[in-house]
């Protein structure tokens, strides 16, 4: 089995949410990291703790620089692979983001990964990958996948190309589908966040995307960090994919609102709800993953979806301005929050 203790880990993203904790959890394994970022959806707050670590060093640049990043991933033994763009709504409008800030980026990471002889990569993927699945809870042998965002299509795109340089160029991959991750730093997207910031400006209303009925999820941060680096040590095939999700789901997005709303102390908040099944266009209304084959391999989460919502509500609302100057009452930028530098 690997043992990840002793690599020198190159980590995409690593100052985004969940790279920035697989960053935290690294170090303090004693592993070298480099964090490659450009800060589109990163915060260098995430990562400002760490940037006088003996074992850390930071880049800020883009992985569509293939010459910055084929010089700045050599010397690295393994790559958590997490950039991305994280927020599915941004590119309804925008129509390449997806498929610049996902699929290209992912296609220079395995090259630049052959061309220096770096043969093992972790991957952050995405339920959304499946689109509306038949079988629910949907295991990882689901097939065919129908995408219906352009998010989930790039990241689609990013497994095949993975799947391909495994069986070509002689990698070993462990893929992640992920759950709705949410927790501390978990701020440029999701409808979490969305409701905070909503409540914040206007603590008298809250408007829900869709009829309310969506049912999702969550996982906190923590745990799926716990889970990617359990799958790592402990699943050695050449390719290994594996769901990350919690037992059960929220059973509404009306009921998360309204854990939301009795987190943050609000009373008498009017709901109203714009129809529709879905939230957005690309959205899946409902669905729960599988996490049999992660159960059998040894790990389990240890919070339902509406404790990991309450822990993450709280986590948001005590560290997000304090720790990371990040303000819910900010007019939303290119995300749904402005990063306050």
């Amino acid at each position: 089995m690997l043992e990840l203790k002793d690599k020198r880990v190159f980590v995409t993203g690593g100052a985004g949410f969940i790279g920035s904790h697989i960053v935290d959890r690294l170090l303090e394994r004693g592993n070298s990291v480099v964090v490659y970022d450009n800060l589109s959806s990163g915060y260098r707050n995430f990562i400002q703790h760490r940037l006088e670590h003996p074992k850390f060093k930071f880049i800020e640049a883009d992985l569509l620089d293939f010459d910055v990043l084929d010089a700045s991933i050599k010397g690295s033994d393994f790559v958590f692979h997490m950039a991305a763009n994280p927020d599915i709504r941004y590119g309804v409008k925008h129509t390449d983001w997806d498929l610049k800030q996902n699929t290209l980026t992912t296609y220079n990471v395995l090259e630049t990964m052959r061309r220096n002889r770096i043969s093992q990569i972790s991957f952050a993927s995405t339920s959304a990958v499946l689109g509306t699945a038949s079988e629910i809870p949907t295991p990882e042998h689901y097939g065919p996948a129908w995408p219906e965002s352009l998010y989930g299509a790039s990241k689609l795109a990013c497994e095949g190309l993975i799947s391909a340089y495994v069986h070509t160029f002689d990698f070993q991959a462990w893929i992640y589908r992920f759950s709705n991750i949410i927790g501390e730093r978990g701020v440029t997207h999701m409808v979490l966040v969305d409701f905070i910031r909503k409540l914040t400006r206007d603590p008298s209303k809250l408007e829900i995307l869709g009829d309310g009925r969506q049912s999702k999820p969550l996982l906190l941060v923590q745990e799926c960090v716990d889970a990617m680096f359990f799958i790592v040590e402990n699943s050695d095939d050449h390719l290994n994919v594996y769901n990350i999700a919690p037992d059960d789901r929220i059973s509404s997005i009306t009921h998360l609102a309204e854990v939301i709303i009795e987190e943050m102390d609000l009373k008498d908040v009017a709901i109203t709800y714009t129809g529709g099944q879905k939230g957005w266009p690309g959205d899946v209304p409902v669905y729960q993953l599988s996490n049999q084959k992660l159960t059998r391999l040894g790990w389990r989460s240890k919070f339902k979806s509406e404790e990991a919502l309450r822990m993450a509500v709280k986590a948001l609302l005590e560290t997000s301005e304090s720790q990371y100057g990040i303000s819910f009452d900010a007019e939303p930028g290119k995300y749904l929050l402005k990063q306050n530098d």
